[in-house]
């Protein structure tokens, strides 16, 4: 068979030994070699075979000199490591592999005749581009990355999937054009840069036969195996639900344990009721300790010492002769259970994050001995995937008991809960009548709202700076690098890169746009990072593991404006928003009201008052008057919170605070579709649409902000109200809460809102 007929891509194939030839000669022509009289026997045999220097063109040619060619490649294969190394001669890629190493051959012969050696997921489409790849980087000094690990999977005799990393020593190949070849401009290889998927572009510029491939590669084999399981084990458990997923999960272990008769199952822990469950995979796997898929107590279905393993101190559990487990444990039940669906070792491990267990991962061999506590370690390159994944789930899980409980029992407020029971019981009585029922809206009528606000300042400003100084950092230190990279290696051209970290930090002296930050995170993901994780020179090792240590999310210093940042605006909201829900709660005892609370960039509180909502308590307008004091009082000691708090902030931030007085009674409405309250009818929409634009508008004629750092501001609209909070702040100037000047001004004219009117005053210093 021609070796052209094996391949349809650019090269012409000329597998030929020439170096070896040359190396020959000079040992022959050197009296004083050891190899002397060798060589010349060599080169004597091989005289009648000009194919093997010049190009074997004929698979045939290598079946009739196999015994030659083994022997010119004596040096290449040492007869000592024939049964240690995985070797054999080949063309990359191709179907042409000989010349194999005696492991070699074992392995081949243990996969059987039917077996047939293929390079996992790799097709012709990617054979094509890599071979234009290879021509494009040797002749046209592109660097087009297109490596990737590549694998055989081949079976034991036992029937064990063994995965195999392959290599190539390509240092005796040759490649050069032929008369076919196309010249390519720079415009060519920018479209076929930006053109993978046009297998027909490649061809056009790599016609077949366009270029020489001549000479051989070694290829050398490495067990994989564990390394591989581990890989597709991470990529199966994102599939978790896909069919097949058991006996997926099953090939995986046992190639890694390379034992063929070893199943996988799971079992939830319950730690609140202390239960082992069949749940969490999504029944994918099955539970071997729950055989009939019922909840039971871990304390009872555990023996003492499993319970202490994986209860109490949380390590593995591991049995090699279940016989003798009966013989120690012969009131347990777990035994006798084991015994009857054929398992004869076990390992049990349970998966646990942050001290909580989630569950029990088991592992069961149906061969006595197979498992054990010294194998049981091999588990500790799974965990961390099976944990993180377990976590997800668990998570997943609690997501959707919140959503059926969003969907189906929304939590409403207590002062408005006897409203929804009504409507519910008139549901349930109807349907019990075998009446249809629309279940109606819940409106309040006639609610007096109150607005208030605390809002960080500058959030944006604040939010933007702490990027623009981390990014700063970061492209300063990888120029740093990237200096000390050209000095060790200098045939690493990194150009481009400098240019493009002088062009960012130009930007990041200017005000941040919105995509700013995106596009030289990308940059630097997918450009700049790679190349530096594929340098492996001993002097830029540890700068190189510093760069991308110091870029962790987490605990890296490329991060650290970020993440005072963002723990300064979680400190304000959290300690603001506890105290509003603690003093909020003394109010509802006095005076019931609908309350809703808002975490933005800051606290927002919406309080609705009125006899509808509590129909059976007396109401008046003592009652709205007293509340409002009260709002005004607890924005004062939020001020007066985030002034003792701000010193323990990672990233000062300031507030603003801020009340709208709304002159007449609204009506609220649940919306069903959205499960919660809103405004209802477009007149009471009023209220909203003065909240939304309020907060940014400025006093009348001039450009300064209604709202100021250590002040609050009162929004109203009639004088009675106006008369109604001075009163308010008297009270709390006597107490010392506010200073005694008060500001007056009119507001600027809104969209569709004229005529507001404010007051503000300075919250006094504790």
């Amino acid at each position: 068979m021609p070796l052209s007929s094996l391949t349809d891509t650019p090269f012409r194939l000329e597998l030929c030994f020439p170096e070896v030839f040359d190396r020959l000669e000079k040992l022959a022509a050197d009296p004083h070699a050891e190899a002397n009289a060798r060589a010349r026997q060599l080169l004597q045999d091989a005289a009648p075979f000009p194919e093997l220097r010049n190009g074997i063109t004929d698979v045939q040619q290598i079946t009739q000199n196999e015994p030659l060619i083994r022997r010119l490649l004596a040096d290449y294969f040492p007869e000592a490591l024939t049964l240690n190394e995985i070797k054999a001669i080949s063309i990359p890629f191709l179907d042409v592999v000989f010349n194999h190493s005696e492991r070699f051959k074992n392995i081949l012969a243990a996969a059987g005749k039917e077996f047939h050696i293929n390079i996992r997921d790799f097709d012709y489409h990617q054979y094509y581009v890599l071979s234009c790849c290879i021509i494009l980087n040797e002749f046209y000094n592109t660097q087009l990355d297109f490596g990737k690990p590549l694998f055989f999977d081949i079976p034991t005799s036992d029937g064990i999937t063994k995965h195999y990393r392959i290599l190539y020593n390509a240092d005796f190949l040759e490649i050069y054009p032929t008369e076919k070849s196309v010249p390519l401009t720079p415009e060519d290889i920018d479209e076929l840069r930006n053109s993978y998927d046009n297998l027909a572009l490649w061809k056009e510029k790599f016609p077949k036969d366009s270029w020489v491939l001549k000479g051989f590669a070694i290829m050398t084999l490495y067990d994989a195996t564990v390394e591989n399981a581990v890989s597709i084990l991470k990529e199966k458990l994102l599939g978790i639900n896909a069919s097949g997923f058991r006996d997926s999960i099953a090939s995986i272990f046992q190639s890694i344990y390379r034992i063929k008769d070893i199943d996988v199952g799971f079992t939830v822990y319950n730690k609140k009721e202390n239960t082992l469950s069949f749940d969490m995979f999504g029944q994918q796997l099955p539970s071997f300790i729950l055989e009939q898929r019922e909840t039971e107590d871990a304390g009872k279905l555990l023996c003492p010492r499993a319970n202490e393993c994986l209860l109490h101190k949380k390590t593995p559990f591991a049995v090699s002769d279940i016989d003798e487990y009966r013989a120690a444990f012969p009131e347990n039940e777990l035994g006798p259970r084991f015994v009857k669906q054929g398992i004869k070792s076990f390992i049990l491990c349970p998966i646990v994050k942050n001290g909580q267990l989630f569950g029990i991962l088991e592992v069961v061999s149906t061969r006595s001995k197979a498992l054990n506590s010294i194998n049981a370690n091999k588990l500790e390159v799974v965990l961390p995937f099976i944990t993180d994944t377990t976590e997800r789930l668990a998570a997943e899980l609690q997501n959707q008991v919140q959503a059926v409980i969003q969907a189906k029992y929304t939590t409403v407020h207590n002062s408005v809960r006897w409203r929804f029971q009504e409507e519910a019981q008139r549901y349930i009585l109807a349907s019990q009548l075998g009446r249809s029922y629309q279940l109606q809206e819940v409106v309040f009528k006639d609610v007096h709202p109150l607005y208030g606000q605390i809002d960080i300042k500058g959030s944006s400003e604040a939010r933007n700076n702490s990027i623009q100084l981390d990014m700063e950092y970061q492209l300063n230190q990888l120029a740093g690098l990237l200096q000390q990279i050209a000095q060790y290696l200098p045939e690493e051209d990194f150009s481009g890169e400098t240019a493009a970290i002088s062009n960012y930090l130009q930007q990041l002296h200017t005000p941040l746009k919105a995509a700013t930050e995106q596009y030289i995170v990308t940059w630097l993901t997918r450009e700049v990072h790679p190349r530096l994780q594929n340098i492996n020179h001993p002097q830029l090792r540890a700068a190189i593991s510093s760069y991308f240590t110091a870029n962790e999310k987490e605990t890296g210093s490329f991060h650290q404006e970020r993440r005072k940042y963002e723990a300064s605006i979680a400190m304000v909201n959290d300690q603001l928003a506890a105290h509003l829900d603690n003093r909020q709660t003394e109010a509802q005892e006095a005076h019931p009201h609908y309350f809703e609370r808002f975490k933005t960039d800051g606290i927002e509180h919406n309080l609705y008052l009125g006899r509808s909502i509590c129909p059976d308590k007396v109401y008046d307008h003592l009652r709205l008057y007293q509340l409002r004091l009260w709002q005004l009082e607890v924005l004062c000691e939020m001020e007066a919170l985030h002034h003792q708090l701000k010193p323990s902030l990672p990233c000062p931030l300031d507030v603003t605070s801020l009340i709208l007085v709304y002159h007449s009674a609204i009506d609220i409405r649940f919306r069903m579709d959205e499960k919660r309250f809103d405004v209802d009818g477009s007149y009471n929409a009023r209220f909203e649409i003065v909240k939304k634009r309020i907060d940014k508008a400025c006093i009348k004629n001039t450009t300064e902000r209604i709202t100021q750092t250590g002040k609050i501001t009162i929004v109203y609209l009639n004088d009675s109200e106006e008369a109604e909070y001075r009163q308010y702040l008297q009270i709390l100037q006597a107490r010392n809460q506010l200073a005694t000047e008060i500001e007056q001004y009119e507001i600027e004219d809104l969209q569709g809102i004229s005529g507001l009117k404010m007051l503000r005053v300075a919250v006094q210093r504790p």
